[in-house]
Parts: structure tokens; sequence; C-alpha cells
């Protein structure tokens, strides 16, 4: 009977073969898989500035920081929502806004958002599923319609006073901001997002990476319009609604 040799192995043009096969599978996969990753990292970061949103609102309302002993609540810095920072107060003797000991309890914000680290401007940032985000609240220049300053949370401990100056109390009963932007763009993430207390999310495609990482943040301003230069009451630079954003950048509103 004659025996049949079973053959072991690849010659090296199936080998070839393979490997071709598993490039072209690749080739394709790669590019999906990354896009699938940017779009959950993107969403994820609309989300979280709305999460961040609803925990200003409830800490508005329950007036939990109050520097002016008005009886009007005022926003706070993510690192005061997170509970990891100690919140703002009235110095009864002063009578000015100052860094007291006390925290937030219940905490806003789940602890990690507390975790402050510094960007190149010396703010404070968290980073969150391959994002970074920051909050700026207003000072108390010109009037209570129109402070043109902000100061940013500070990255150690979450607000150093000799990084933020004095805030503007009244002002911080109606207005802040925060921005998520990626921390590699095209890689982590694309477009760059905004929000106010007006409610909105807004975003712009970000393309060529103008916000990244820590190295490059955006100002407090960079989505709103150029109707008053360095004023944080300005309204959002929509081109839709004929304005221009401040970093020239086409802003758009994001979709529910």
């Amino acid at each position: 009977m004659k025996r049949v040799q079973s053959r072991s192995g690849f010659t090296l043009i199936e080998l070839m073969i393979v490997v071709g096969i598993i490039a072209v599978i690749s080739g394709l996969a790669i590019p999906r898989l990354l896009g699938a990753r940017i779009s959950a990292n993107e969403n994820a970061a609309i989300a979280t500035l709305r999460a961040l949103a609803a925990a200003q609102q409830q800490v508005h309302s329950a007036a939990a920081v109050d520097t002016d002993g008005d009886g009007g609540g005022e926003y706070c810095y993510i690192g005061e929502l997170a509970g990891t920072a100690p919140v703002r107060e009235l110095n009864q003797a002063t009578f000015t806004p100052v860094i007291g000991v006390n925290r937030l309890v219940p905490r806003h914000l789940p602890t990690p958002f507390g975790m402050v680290q510094a960007d190149s401007a010396g703010d404070g940032c968290v980073q969150r599923q391959g994002y970074l985000y920051k909050i700026y609240l207003p000072d108390a220049t010109v009037d209570s319609a129109l402070p043109t300053g902000a100061y940013p949370e500070a990255a150690a401990g979450g607000t150093d006073p000799a990084l933020l100056g004095a805030w503007g109390s009244g002002n911080c009963e109606v207005m802040w901001c925060a921005y998520a932007w990626p921390v590699t763009p095209g890689q982590t993430g694309t477009r760059a997002f905004f929000l106010n207390q007006e409610g909105d999310v807004i975003a712009h495609d970000n393309k060529g990476g103008a916000y990244s990482g820590l190295i490059r943040p955006p100002v407090f301003d960079a989505a709103l319009s150029n109707a008053v230069a360095g004023d944080f009451d300005q309204p959002l630079g929509l081109a839709a609604q004929g304005n221009t954003a401040n970093d020239g950048n086409l802003w758009v509103v994001v979709g529910n």
C-alpha cells in the first residue's frame, strides 16, 4: 500500500499570501476601530459636559456656595463639584470671597473628576476617556453684566487663590463655562466642545489639532463671539446666528 505523506507547515508563497491577507484585513479593521473609539470618546465628552451642567444646576439651586452672603447660589469648579477641593466661601471679617475648609457633601461629581492636573497655562484640567475638561468662572470687573476676565480652576488643590485672584460673586451666580478637547487629536477624539449656562453643547471639528492635550487648551472665550473682546458674557460664536467665534472656528450646536 502506498503511504500518503502529510505535509506540515506552509510554503513561502503560502505564507506570503496569508501575511498579505492579514495586512488587508488589518488595513480595513484598524481605521474602523479607531473611528469607533473616537466616536465613543466624543459621545462620552458630550455626556460629561451635560453631567457637569446638571451638577452645576444642583449646587446652584442649593446655594451651597455663596461668597457674598446674598443667598444666591454660585457655580463651581470641577474640584469643588467632586468634593476634592474646599469650596469658596464668604470671609465674614473682610466680607470677601475666600477658599474655605469645607467640601461639598454630598459631592455632585464622582471623585475621579477631582483629579486636577496642570495644563500649559498652569490652569487645572481633568482627564477622562481621551478628553480634557476645564471649567472657567468669571471675575468681578466692569459690572454684573460685562465681566472682562475669567479665572480657571487651579491645578493644585482645585482652587488656588494665588492663581485665581478674586472671583466675581455676583457674576458666578449667573455665568460659567466648560470646554472638552481631545488629549491626542485624531486618536482619542477629534472635535472640541463647549458648554455654558445657556445649556447648549456646541462643537467644532478641531481639524489640525488647534486644541490638543495639556499643551494647547482653549481660552475662556474661544467659543464665544467677538462682540466685546475678552468679555465673559458674549453670545455663542455660532455661524448659524451670524456670530464669529473668537478663535476663528466654525462652532455648531450638537444635537441631543
